[in-house]
């Protein structure tokens, strides 16, 4: 019992790193009050521009990487560390306890724990992810088709556990997005391309930030 609270501790406080936060507090930005009014790598990309989107896209894939790969390392002879800990990790992002729980939206960090419990798998869902994002303009298009197709791809390959542990996750990333989802329908969701132009500014000056 002792090794799995271990292993959901680690990649809990692993998860709570936040690069967007750190990339805000250093340059002044309230991530807030503009854009999506998300701590996610999408909103730092709107707010702080591509360099910024990158790094901290980068910093929750690696972390969530880091959360798997250590606790398989750690504790070899547990049985789903690697899935314990990224799960962990991904709560963690989502639910930091120094922001009262209130964190990412968790895409990057799922992506980067299904990374590293099957890369080939990841790599395929990353392409086709960074075709329906490029096609559509929307991250969070490329989101729930990540989220969605995990756990499906985990109980058909004959890992079910593994899929019924990333359910929760998979339905709290998309109650997450449910405001994203709705101002697509609206059309004032900011698209990738209007964010690159600045068109985010107008956005954010003409009214009150959303929610």
């Amino acid at each position: 019992m002792m090794h799995y609270l271990l292993i959901l501790l680690i990649g809990y406080l692993l998860g709570c790193s936040n690069m967007a936060v750190y990339l805000a507090a250093a340059q002044n930005v309230d991530l807030r009050s503009g854009g999506s009014g998300n701590p996610g790598a999408s909103n730092a990309l709107i707010l702080m521009g591509w360099r910024a989107g990158l790094l901290v896209g980068a910093h929750d894939i690696a972390k969530a990487v880091l959360a798997v790969l250590l606790c398989r390392l750690l504790f070899p002879a547990v049985p789903l560390a690697g899935a314990l800990s990224g799960a962990a990790c991904v709560a963690g992002h989502m639910f930091p306890f120094y922001m009262r729980f209130h964190g990412g939206k968790g895409f990057a960090a799922y992506l980067g724990m299904t990374l590293a419990l099957n890369w080939r798998f990841a790599l395929l869902l990353l392409l086709a992810v960074s075709l329906i994002t490029l096609v559509t303009d929307y991250v969070v298009l490329g989101t729930m088709t990540t989220v969605i197709s995990v756990p499906l791809y985990s109980a058909w390959s004959g890992s079910g556990t593994t899929a019924l542990l990333l359910l929760p996750l998979s339905a709290i990333i998309i109650y997450k997005h449910r405001d994203n989802l709705v101002r697509i329908c609206r059309g004032t969701e900011i698209g990738l391309r209007s964010a690159h132009r600045g068109d985010h500014c107008k956005s954010t000056q003409s009214g009150p930030p959303r929610p």
